[in-house]
Parts: structure tokens; sequence; C-alpha cells
């Protein structure tokens, strides 16, 4: 073979096993076995594991839209909610299900409430620990919250906003200990 050849073969040989390799296997779930439930029948609630500092909950490397720690927050006009690490309120869907924990919302309907997808360790902060759990979702683990499935409102778009609470009398922002808040702001 031509060496002016060797070369640049070399080279693109390298360049593509390195950048497949980067890009890891669209089966890839971060440590989530990928279990598909079907919407009437989602995997039972397990709790979600506390995180200290320094056991790897929490980390830069989490995906994007992931929530690594909820909190309680007062808000004005609505009282103490529950938010993600980002202070974006948390919903819950009259239409799920506690117990066992059962989503509902699905297609369109997660384009407008987004489910909050986590790792597997959760900080909380005003949240009893004990009350935090995670029901399977197409393969991710999505937070539940006394059992109900946790969802983001798509209109909340600055920290603080509760845009979502009272939507068509079924969603509402959660309080610490699941129940809805029945405040409008």
């Amino acid at each position: 073979m031509n060496p002016r050849r060797i070369v640049p073969s070399l080279v693109v040989g390298l360049a593509s096993a390195f950048l497949l390799g980067a890009c890891g296997s669209s089966a890839d779930t971060g440590g989530v076995a990928p279990v598909t439930p079907a919407a009437s029948d989602p995997a039972p609630s397990t709790p979600a594991a506390a995180s200290t500092p320094g056991d790897g909950g929490g980390s830069a490397s989490t995906a994007p839209g992931v929530t690594t720690g909820v909190a309680a927050r007062a808000v004005d006009g609505i009282g103490t909610v529950v938010t993600d690490d980002k202070g974006m309120a948390l919903y819950r869907f009259d239409e799920d299900q506690p117990s066992p924990s059962k989503w509902t919302c699905s297609g369109t309907c997660t384009k407008t409430w987004i489910p909050v997808i986590v790792p597997e360790t959760v900080q909380a902060s005003g949240v009893r620990q004990s009350l935090l759990g995670t029901v399977h979702r197409n393969g991710r683990t999505q937070l539940t919250l006394a059992g109900w499935p946790l969802y983001r409102y798509v209109g909340d778009t600055a920290s603080g906003q509760v845009n979502g609470q009272g939507k068509n009398g079924e969603w509402y922002a959660v309080t610490p200990s699941g129940q809805k808040s029945t405040t409008t702001g």
C-alpha cells in the first residue's frame, strides 16, 4: 500500500473509533435498567436514596433535564411547595395514582408537563426523604412524592413561578407532604 494513503486512512480510522466510543450506545440509560412499562402497569415505586456530599449524587456529569435535588420553598401567593434543584415548581396530576405509583400523562401531555427524571440519588431539603420514591417511565426514572409522579410545567420559565397551578382543574403544585396545593396565586 502507498505510504501516502496509509497515514490519512489511519487518521480517519482513529477519529472514527474515537467518535464512536465517545458517543456510546443509544441503549445507555445512565445505570437505569431499560424497562418500558405499559401505562396501565408501571413498575412499583421504590424509595429514592439519600445523597450525601462526596457520594457522587448530583455530579456535574448528570444529564441535562435530570433533577438531583428537591426543596420546600415558600412561593408568593401560594405557600410552601416543592421545587427542583433550579427552583422550578413541581406539580402532581390528579389523573395519576399514588399507590402504587402510576403515571398517565404521556405523548403530547409530556410536552407541556415534563416528567421529573432523576438519577439514583436525590438530595432533599424540607421534604421528608421517606416520602420520595420513583416510578419507571420508558426506561427512565421519574421522581414521586408520597407516591405521586412529579412534573414541571413548560409555562414556568423562572424560579418561583407557579403558572401551572390549578390548570384544567387537575394539575397542582405539590406540597412537601405530597398533597396538592389548593391555594391559587
